[in-house]
């Protein structure tokens, strides 16, 4: 079996299900940050993956630890960790070494930056690169990535947890489509949580409905208070489900998000979506008016008129929006994202 190194930074549950997909075919490994105390996830997965906290270790035992590990292929998050960087360089033209990026093209002055010193330490370092997205791609080619040597679908979603749900729940669903708009995500001003706040309820007091607002998370702001909006906390993967049921529509209007895995979950649940125009997931798993809406962020107005346009609509049309989006979040899988990392190791040994 290959061995996997991963140097990771938050852990995901998501990304540990697409790990526990590749452990059945290779012998895996995370070198990872330190838990987000705002997102305190609980992680289960099985022996089979090995997962050490970098906090645990200085340098010079970060380099043990690899030369023990002794990897078949490296995947790096990105250049923010530069003992990252230091670790997978000695690597180089020997192994894969794989840099991950979910950040956008957007063309400022900082990114202009990274271009010009991309090849004295991007393109040194990793031979090929991972990216959730078009978007994503586009920054990968623009630092000097060969498009051969770029493959797309870096996150995926436990399909077949929300899959699930999506079975369990549509028989409810079609008897009585839960008029529920459903916020997941921590409470920060990047994530647009206070435009949703202030759309709702100003549509509430504009056009009194019989919609609600539920929202989970946690962080620095303080939840605002009103009748028809419910708030939960930080609530763990393992005890989402309950909430789900009974929920209609999800709603990401965050000012700010490279991808946001949240959107193929609650795609592959069966929830028509209204997403802002910044969530990178936007570009695979919404179809304007089959699944759902988009809207510019910050834009009051405009997400304002998506809640209504989403309020406007039938049991029937909800309940075709919820199929649309549940069959597009089947485009990407863990299975198909561990079959990526073999297909890395493979094109790399066969140049």
């Amino acid at each position: 079996m290959k061995r996997v190194l991963f140097l990771y930074t938050e852990l995901a549950d998501y990304f540990l299900k697409c790990c526990e997909e590749l452990a059945n075919t290779a012998e895996v490994h995370i070198i990872r940050w330190a838990v987000n105390k705002e997102a305190p996830f609980e992680f289960e997965h099985s022996d089979q993956i090995k997962i050490y906290d970098k906090a645990n270790y200085n340098f010079e035992q970060l380099k043990n630890l690899v030369t023990e590990i002794n990897p078949d292929i490296i995947f790096c998050s990105g250049w923010v960790d530069k003992d990252y960087l230091k670790l997978t360089k000695p690597y180089f033209k020997k192994i894969p070494t794989v840099m991950s990026c979910d950040t956008h093209w957007r063309g400022d002055l900082k990114q202009y930056a990274a271009i010009f010193l991309s090849r004295f330490f991007l393109l040194n370092t990793f031979s090929q690169a991972w990216v959730p997205g078009e978007a994503q791609k586009k920054y990968a080619l623009k630092l000097g990535f060969k498009e051969r040597k770029i493959k797309k679908g870096f996150y995926s979603c436990d399909l077949k947890k929300f899959n699930a749900i999506y079975e369990k729940t549509k028989p409810e669903k079609e008897k009585n489509y839960p008029k529920r708009f459903l916020y997941v995500g921590r409470y920060y001003d990047f994530k647009g949580i206070t435009d949703l706040w202030q759309a709702f309820i100003e549509l509430q007091a504009e056009t009194p409905n019989n919609w609600e607002l539920w929202c989970l998370g946690t962080g620095s702001l303080e939840p605002v208070q009103h009748e028809k909006i419910k708030h939960f906390g930080f609530v763990q993967p393992k005890d989402l489900e309950p909430v789900l049921e009974k929920s209609g529509v999800f709603v990401l209007p965050s000012r700010f998000e490279p991808w946001g895995v949240v959107a193929h979950e609650y795609a592959a649940a069966g929830f028509p979506m209204i997403l802002s125009k910044a969530v990178g997931a936007k570009e695979t798993f919404l179809n304007e008016g089959k699944n759902g809406f988009s809207f510019q962020p910050k834009n009051i107005y405009e997400l304002k008129t998506q809640l209504k346009n989403i309020i406007n609509l039938s049991d029937k049309e909800l309940l075709l929006m919820s199929e649309n989006s549940h069959n597009l979040a089947q485009t990407i899988s863990p299975q198909k994202w561990a079959a990526a990392v073999v297909e890395f190791y493979k094109e790399f040994n066969a140049k």
